[in-house]
């Protein structure tokens, strides 16, 4: 008979409140031109986007996570001292360690909240919020902060013809908390490591200590290029469209319902096309709003679901207590879908 007493937490979970940042400098796809050998149809029409945000020196990763947390936190009508863990998925915090979600719950005034960092691309936030439940249907934490941010803008190579367009900046959050109803399905989620080379950092940061710069990617002025996020795009697209379209059906499988039962869909913010062909391959009502936020955001990875949220919440949209399918899926490859109650 085990002598450890059994863990006791809140029988559900639900988000209670969403918060986001978007950076202040806004980006044209006019400005991305001047680099690459492009239209702005040819861009808009391949993925949609018509601007995107970039975060300028004083609007870190830190700094935009504080200022969306800070919302989501007001929205959820709680302190920060009740967060009882901090959960950041990013890859575009440059320092290995401590983990920035350590500053983040910190500057936020939490109560020593746990805190860590994930890298799980642009499925984190789905990541994380699997967590956040985990947490707090087993009791280690009431109130766990869910945040996705990303600087992508570091990490875009603006001669890269095929993906500099794609990137933007920013922030967003959720807390998550204890519910007496289901509010937070369960997740599908997994990862396709085979499939690794089709998303990728172009090369890794130990390939810049002193004496092995040799045969490094140089850009057009013969400087040495910074490491930059590369995709092999037709691979992606054939990938996103066929195979996380099954897995979003299969989210809605777990949770017990159909399309017909949805108000959201929230998928990640990678392309238009994608979003587009997901819906037709899910048969999605007409009722159901689209989260097309990828249009004057960008692709904000792990960012991009909280922030489609927050946008769609705020604009009235979507309304609180909708039924809403996000579904996340980038590097790795690497997936996440579940079905929720938006707060």
């Amino acid at each position: 008979m085990s002598k450890i007493k059994p863990s006791k937490g809140a029988p559900y979970a639900r988000i209670l409140g969403v918060g986001g940042y978007r950076p202040t400098r806004v980006v044209p796809n006019e400005v991305i031109l001047e680099k690459i050998d492009s239209s702005d149809e040819w861009i808009r029409s391949r993925s949609g986007i018509e601007t995107r945000h970039w975060a300028g020196p004083e609007e870190t990763v830190a700094a935009m996570a504080v200022e969306a947390s800070g919302k989501a936190i007001a929205d959820a009508g709680i302190s920060a001292e009740q967060i009882g863990a901090v959960v950041v998925s990013t890859v575009s915090h440059f320092s290995q360690t401590p983990a920035v979600a350590t500053e983040i719950a910190d500057k936020l005034g939490t109560d020593k909240a746990a805190a860590f960092d994930i890298s799980a691309g642009c499925a984190g936030f789905g990541y994380g919020l699997t967590l956040a439940k985990g947490m707090i249907v087993e009791g280690s934490a009431e109130h766990v902060l869910v945040i996705g941010v990303e600087r992508l803008s570091d990490l875009t190579d603006l001669e890269d013809r095929a993906t500099a367009f794609l990137f933007g900046d920013g922030a967003g959050a959720v807390v998550v908390g204890p519910s007496q109803e289901p509010a937070i399905g369960p997740t599908v989620w997994g990862s396709e490591g085979d499939k690794s080379e089709t998303i990728k950092q172009t090369v890794p940061w130990d390939r810049f200590r002193i004496g092995d710069l040799a045969e490094l990617p140089l850009d057009s002025e013969g400087n040495v290029k910074f490491p930059a996020i590369t995709q092999e795009g037709q691979a992606v697209f054939r990938w996103a469209v066929f195979e996380m379209a099954k897995v979003a059906q299969q989210a809605l499988d777990a949770a017990g319902i159909t399309s017909d039962d949805l108000d959201v869909f929230i998928p990640h913010q990678a392309n238009v096309r994608i979003i587009d062909s997901m819906v037709k391959t899910l048969k999605l009502p007409e009722h159901v709003t689209v989260a097309r936020d990828i249009r004057t955001t960008g692709n904000t990875s792990a960012a991009s679901i909280p922030l489609a949220m927050e946008r769609l919440l705020a604009t009235g949209e979507a309304k609180s207590g909708d039924t809403a399918l996000v579904i996340g899926f980038g590097a790795g490859l690497v997936y996440a879908a579940t079905v929720v109650t938006l707060p």
